[in-house]
């Protein structure tokens, strides 16, 4: 083996240490607010909250947890201070098990939406020093691999309500055990920083291996096709909290199944996170055709009283959230410089973010009115994100992002 393979070779196993150690941060950060999120639908409800109102909270929630990763992007590009704000964002994790000590449902809408507020603060800047780790081993596989171990987070931590419910306690005891999580993961952060303390030069060495340097100091058009086939994807997409607020008010499903369901999603999502990842890597951009395709189905299976039905949505809600997360967020890092990538995050996340609360407040109002329009708003969206997605793929130019 000659010196630059070995070279290659250690850079690999650096990278994928961090994505690794990143992965149980995300994991246990999951478990918190994961695990929170799957009953806040009906643990609002149980507070006496209406639909629309359900549906505004959570919309508004959705709204700040991207609309402020824009603030956090620039100010994490111009401070360079990734790591602290990182702590900061995974601090605010601390809202979750804090909903127990409160039977105001206003406290409990606030609560939320700062658990929101802390994604949007951290997101920016941790992808960032991902998107770095993830250029040696692929930023598809890299995403995946990450996504993949994040959600098992998401599949434990509603399970946790599942096993609460199951030995007959409530929603504040289920609430209360979402302190552990939320410590561990800033225990594992912090091993994380000890072990590579400027995830930069991950990317830095990658790019000297492979000779090429970028060059790029603007965001370029496809970023803005981009970021307008994502928003009118993502508007149509339902949020779990309005369907669990279905499943509990027409007593779809029991209770205890509304987490399991949850469970089901996030499990899904590992998987088709996988997948779409090394599928990406394979063929970039026309990855994303399928987004519209499986959102689409959703609301038609979702807001029914068939217990069948209302599972395979869960399966398809999954699958489309595996690869939001996944290439999504690959997606950023193979189409904007590196020293544009913190305020690209922030900036597509504003718009997803805005997408999210235009399409739960929408969804929630129609559902207070009659659900099949929902359906009608579902079938719209996706089908222009469809003509979109045509429109991006004719821009591109760079046989790599084909």
């Amino acid at each position: 083996m000659s010196a630059k393979e070995i070279r290659v070779q250690t850079l690999k196993q650096r990278s994928y240490q961090f994505i690794i150690l990143f992965g149980f941060v995300s994991m246990f950060g999951d478990i918190t607010y994961e695990g929170g999120r799957s009953i806040t639908g009906p643990y609002l409800a149980l507070l006496g909250v209406s639909a629309t109102m359900v549906g505004f909270i959570g919309g508004v929630g959705e709204f700040v947890g991207y609309v402020f990763r824009l603030v956090s992007g620039y100010v994490a590009d111009k401070t360079k201070a990734y790591w602290a704000i990182t702590y900061l964002g995974y601090g605010l994790l601390i809202s979750m098990p804090l909903l127990a000590l409160t039977n105001n449902w206003k406290v409990a809408a606030i609560l939320i939406i700062l658990e929101r507020f802390g994604k949007a603060v951290r997101s920016p800047a941790k992808d960032t020093m991902l998107s770095h780790a993830t250029k040696s081993v692929g930023t598809g596989w890299g995403f995946a691999i990450h996504e993949a171990i994040d959600q098992i987070g998401g599949l434990i931590g509603p399970l946790i309500f599942t096993a609460v419910f199951f030995l007959k306690s409530g929603y504040k005891q289920g609430l209360t055990i979402l302190w552990i999580p939320a410590i561990v993961t800033l225990l594992f952060l912090t091993l994380a920083r000890f072990k590579n303390p400027r995830p930069e030069e991950l990317e830095e060495q990658a790019e000297l291996e492979s000779d090429h340097t970028d060059n790029k100091r603007t965001l370029p058009a496809i970023f803005w096709w981009y970021m307008a086939f994502s928003f009118i994807c993502v508007t149509g997409f339902a949020n779990f909290q309005m369907i669990a607020y279905h499943f509990k008010v027409r007593s779809v499903i029991s209770d205890l199944q509304i987490p399991m369901f949850y469970a089901i999603a996030m499990a899904v999502d590992a998987v088709v996170a996988l997948i779409a990842g090394k599928v990406y890597d394979k063929i970039g951009l026309k990855t994303l055709i399928i987004l519209p395709v499986l959102t689409l189905p959703i609301p038609f299976l979702a807001f029914t009283n068939s217990f069948q039905a209302t599972l395979i949505s869960i399966i398809l809600w999954g699958g489309v959230m595996g690869i939001q997360e996944t290439i999504m967020r690959a997606v950023i890092a193979d189409i904007v410089p590196k020293n544009k990538r913190g305020f690209a995050y922030g900036l597509f996340n504003t718009a997803y973010g805005a997408a999210l609360f235009a399409g739960s407040v929408l969804i929630g109002f129609l559902y207070d009115r009659n659900i099949s329009y929902i359906n009608w708003f579902t079938t719209i969206a996706e089908v222009i994100a469809v003509g979109v997605f045509v429109g991006l793929i004719r821009t591109l130019r760079q046989p790599k992002t084909i």
